[in-house]
């Protein structure tokens, strides 16, 4: 069983990145030029680049505001606003096929928003079928959606499996009344199970299901109702998020009222406990805020070293090059990072006049690369050999690194870190807190803090 310290969480418990990506998005810069992007993409797909890639597609839709939502969604049901999306993304893939290599082989693929099953299911058929005929997808491919039973029919998750779907993540939160009705999310438990019944008759290979503490009207006990549930329902994997409450980034989270949100004591207590209660019910503790079985594929790429992190959070596609398309989606590949138009219309519009719609990027330096690799094999080895490091990169790791070490050493005297003369090893509390020990190695953050608002490490 895990066991918890709060006291270590209350202590280092402060802003930072979930560094889905180094350097982090609020480096992005619209000085990135579309020359610079065209020639990242064509450098990218040299004859001799061999390397995969996934494709991540953002459909923004959704049919109700959820009042805790971070994402960038649009709440429309207007059908043919819709369709007119849907058109455009069939657009901005036959643009982008005009520079990408055609033998380059699909090992990934997600849809997420919004709502992807916001869509009917004629048109998920209809924009899975055009993907498959465009791309060269991998019989193995990894390809998962993110839905909400709230809508859903049995045809929503056949036209995905049809189209080669095998994963599906889906949204709970919390299956306290009380507490979705603060947050504009009713979903009651059996819809939930009704959906997971359909999910496995048709043979997804995967389910991962959300829930988040920190949500109004939250308690430790109500809290634990919704895990046992969980446990009984057994998905395979299980991410388990803290609430951000931003209102100056997310103006609908007014509407939740703050005075109806746990206290930050009671907040610890129902994380200790989620994950004492999942570990205890078998589940591994990846890192951060997963969770999966021991038979996942996420958990055995954690043993096994293979475990990767992007936008989408842990992956098991380590070394794909990710292509993003869709209004704010976000690609990674080489060493650039680019970020797509926010808005629908100035999307069309770029589209319309056959420019692939960028609205920023980043250009990565040889020690923003090097540190990307100090930092992913923290978040995802939970490991770090310094002469892999200093044989790949030929430098001295402790002459290069040393501020980042002596930040790091803060880390000791609490077992979160254990540091020798060729390694460090994080502790299984360590994961908890893997952010703080992560931010060590990062050159820009002390010239961040006070001019980006980070979530809290925990």
């Amino acid at each position: 069983m895990f066991n918890i310290d709060i006291d270590l969480i209350k202590k280092y418990d402060k802003p930072g990145p979930r560094y889905t990506s180094y350097p982090t998005a609020p480096h992005f810069t619209d000085e990135f030029s579309y020359e610079q992007y065209l020639s990242a993409i064509k450098e990218n797909n040299s004859f001799d680049n061999k390397t995969p890639l996934s494709l991540y597609f953002h459909i923004p839709y959704c049919d109700t505001l959820c009042y805790f939502c971070g994402c960038n969604m649009i709440i429309s049901n207007n059908r043919s606003r819709i369709a007119n999306y849907v058109d455009y993304i069939k657009k901005e893939i036959t643009l982008l096929k005009n520079h990408l290599a055609d033998d380059r082989l699909v090992t990934q693929l997600h849809w997420g928003g919004g709502t992807p099953t916001h869509l009917r299911p004629s048109e998920i058929s209809d924009l899975l079928s055009f993907i498959n005929s465009n791309f060269n997808i991998d019989p193995n491919v990894e390809a998962s959606c993110e839905i909400d039973p709230r809508e859903l029919t049995f045809e929503h998750i056949k036209a995905l499996r049809n189209g080669g779907f095998n994963r599906i993540s889906m949204g709970v939160q919390d299956f306290n009344h009380k507490v979705q009705a603060a947050v504009n999310r009713i979903q009651p438990e059996d819809t939930t199970r009704q959906v997971v019944d359909w999910i496995r008759e048709l043979g997804f290979e995967s389910i991962n299901l959300d829930l988040m503490y920190g949500l109004p009207h939250q308690t430790l006990e109500t809290f634990s109702e919704t895990l046992e549930k969980i446990i009984d329902i057994s998905p395979n994997r299980i991410a388990v998020f803290n609430y951000a409450h931003v209102p100056w980034m997310k103006k609908h989270m007014e509407l939740i009222q703050k005075e109806d949100l746990p206290t930050p004591d009671v907040k610890l207590q129902i994380l200790k406990h989620t994950i004492e209660k999942l570990t205890d019910a078998g589940y591994v503790f990846i890192g951060m805020d997963h969770f999966a079985k021991p038979d996942d594929e996420l958990a055995i790429a954690l043993n096994e070293k293979k475990l990767y992190r992007n936008f989408q959070g842990y992956s098991t596609q380590a070394g794909a090059d990710l292509y993003a398309l869709g209004i704010t989606s976000i690609s990674q590949f080489g060493k650039i990072y680019s970020q797509n138009i926010k808005t629908e219309k100035e999307y069309f519009d770029k589209i319309d006049n056959n420019v692939l719609p960028l609205a920023k990027g980043y250009l990565m330096s040889d020690d923003d690369v090097l540190r990307r690799d100090v930092i992913m094999s923290l978040m995802c080895d939970f490991e770090l050999n310094f002469s892999v490091i200093e044989d790949k990169y030929e430098i001295n790791f402790k002459e290069y690194f040393k501020r980042g070490l002596e930040k790091l050493k803060q880390f000791e005297p609490d077992n979160l870190v254990a540091i020798d003369d060729d390694n460090i090893k994080v502790t299984e509390m360590g994961r908890l807190l893997i952010r703080n020990i992560a931010m060590s190695f990062d050159a820009f953050l002390e010239d961040d803090m006070g001019k980006v608002r980070y979530s809290r490490t925990v």
